[in-house]
């Protein structure tokens, strides 16, 4: 539901998502030097540049990043607000923008939408498939369903479903190469890597009692691909860090093997993420309440 109370507002959020001047006249049905105007107009009245204009393409300057983040946010909350008065207990209805990981996202969350869809059938759900770290507010999602935990502190989170992580590696590679016992040992090993957002590329932390140890390891191959990483250990190339949700099967069939069972890494738990509201809309109490019933046990 688009609000009439912050025009410029409005204005200001589609201007930066389209990245030009003359994209924003055709969204909104009005001539290039008048959108110039109207820019300058918003700037004139603010005392700061927000854009830094381009003969085809437009950037914002840290001003206008300030003001993008809480401009998206005031909309978020009009819109709640509006929705929540219009509404009532109504039955859910709108857009609900989702973000998720791609694997986990096509296989479980995916077939979860589907059954959400057809029991929901005026929400209109968009599925985004990201690896990479987002923001809910500047990108303008609902939710998020991400493993592990995002460092925003305006975000609220559920936990959806423990998930360990472990090291493993195929029974043949561990004939060959032996089987490391401790963190140090396995700077001697093939380890498989992982490319994954921002984390310590290549380094492992593994934790015994109240003994953290931080270890470099190394390999002949790696990838940003979860996947693709799983399928090199099943090969034999050599010992991998993966989650729970990820290696379980192959544990239980003799497939994989845990390597150093006595040591614990961190946990890749899985998270609901969505901003903090005092009255969330009726489609997303609605998919929040669907999601965590799909996870029970």
């Amino acid at each position: 539901m688009k609000s009439d109370a912050a025009p410029d507002l409005h204005f200001f959020v589609l201007l930066a998502k389209l990245g030009s001047m003359s994209s924003t006249a055709r969204e909104l049905g009005v001539t290039p030097p008048a959108v110039t105007k109207r820019l300058s107009q918003m700037e004139q009245k603010l005392g700061v540049r927000l854009v830094n204009r381009t003969t085809r393409r437009i950037s914002l300057t840290n001003e206008g990043e300030a003001y993008l983040a809480q401009a998206s946010d005031i909309l978020h909350r009009i819109r709640d607000m509006e929705e929540s008065v219009a509404s009532g207990r109504a039955a859910p209805k709108g857009l609900l923008r989702v973000n998720a990981t791609p694997g986990f996202g096509r296989t479980r969350i995916a077939p979860i939408i589907s059954r959400f869809a057809h029991a929901y059938p005026e929400v209109e759900v968009e599925l985004h498939l990201t690896d990479r770290p987002i923001s809910l507010v500047e990108e303008a999602y609902d939710l998020a369903i991400r493993f592990g935990e995002l460092p925003d502190t305006r975000l609220t989170a559920r936990r959806l479903m423990k998930n360990r992580r472990f090291l493993c590696a195929s029974p043949a590679y561990l004939k060959a190469a032996g089987e490391p016992q401790t963190p140090q040992e396995l700077h001697r090993h093939r380890c498989i890597l992982h490319r994954q957002n921002d984390d310590v590329y290549g380094t492992w932390r593994l934790q015994k009692g109240r003994k953290v140890e931080l270890v470099k390891v190394r390999g002949a191959v790696s990838s940003n691909d979860g996947d693709v990483v799983l399928n090199w250990a099943l090969d034999g190339h050599g010992i991998v860090q993966r989650s729970e949700w990820d290696v379980a099967k192959y544990l239980a069939s003799g497939r994989l093997r845990e390597v150093m069972p006595g040591y614990t890494l961190p946990s890749a738990d899985l998270h609901l993420y969505y901003l903090s509201r005092s009255h969330l809309p009726a489609r997303m109490r609605a998919f929040i309440d669907f999601l965590v019933a799909e996870f029970q046990p």
